[in-house]
């Protein structure tokens, strides 16, 4: 994850295995919380398929991501294939295909 503004709290790493309720945190297939400072994760085991990941810095560490009017985005926040985003996100638009031999991926942070 690239972008993070320094200080602050953690950043948390979403991975969405369909399109089903994506971005909603509650619908991720996984969740990760990086330690303050920390940019990157192994998400290992996963089989070959398609996925998106969503990452946003919990800067004042209350675990979710604030968002004004309940959906703008007041933390930074980012998304695999980092999309130009017009309103809610798609998953079509973050979905990376992931082959047998792993991939790696670099999420930039909007804010």
């Amino acid at each position: 994850v690239d972008g993070a503004k320094p200080g602050g709290g953690p950043l948390t790493v979403l991975l969405f295995d369909r399109a089903e309720g994506f971005p909603r945190e509650a619908s991720a297939s996984q969740r990760h919380v990086l330690a303050a400072g920390a940019s990157s994760i192994a998400l290992d085991g996963l089989k070959p398929g398609r996925y998106a990941v969503m990452a946003y810095h919990d800067q004042d560490g209350n675990g979710e991501l604030n968002r004004f009017l309940g959906m703008i985005p007041q933390e930074g926040w980012g998304l695999s294939n980092n999309p130009k985003v017009s309103g809610k996100p798609a998953f079509k638009d973050a979905a990376v295909t992931l082959p047998e031999s792993g991939s790696a991926l670099t999420l930039k942070l909007n804010y």
